[in-house]
């Protein structure tokens, strides 16, 4: 008599929830501040005005865009207000921040937008491992409403998972 493998995980009511199904498809970009400065490092309000009105925003059609300054120049706040107002016709969204920052932004709306009923009264398994830059940031946000649904929640993958949350 052979033993037969089965495998228990496809067999379960689990439910996985991927975070990397969500990952934007839209390319992620920078923009950095200090090519517009004079020397890397100071904002002349008129050049900078003139230099932004020159540029070609184009580029920056239906991108995620993260606004930051790779030099050490203190800016003031509307330095990065100001660019958002170009990329505001052409970029899906602008953050000031890095490009892991920008990610955690726009994790925070899409986890803002799922229907998590679904996932009622079911176990679920938050996956751990990804081929995308998941920002761990959004695991922490994605549990939060998973809470409010989920008969138990672990985190990883079926064979090695770490129990988070169980209702009582």
């Amino acid at each position: 008599m052979e033993n037969e493998i089965v495998n228990k995980v496809a067999n379960s009511s689990l439910e996985v929830f991927d975070l990397e199904d969500f990952y934007p498809t839209e390319e992620l970009v920078v923009f950095d501040i200090s090519q517009f400065l004079f020397e890397g490092f100071l904002l002349k309000e008129k050049e900078f005005r003139a230099d932004l009105k020159a540029y070609n925003w184009e580029q920056f059609n239906n991108k995620y865009v993260a606004i930051f300054c790779s030099t050490d120049a203190i800016l003031p706040a509307w330095a990065f207000m100001l660019v958002s107002t170009y990329l505001q016709n052409h970029a899906k969204k602008a953050v000031q921040g890095t490009l892991n920052q920008l990610k955690i932004a726009i994790y925070q709306d899409i986890i803002d937008q799922i229907d998590f009923s679904f996932y009622q009264d079911k176990p679920v398994i938050i996956k751990g491992c990804s081929k995308k830059p998941i920002p761990e940031e959004a695991y922490v946000m994605a549990i939060q409403p998973m809470m409010q649904v989920a008969r138990s929640i672990m985190f990883g993958e079926a064979c090695s998972a770490v129990p988070m949350y169980k209702r009582k």
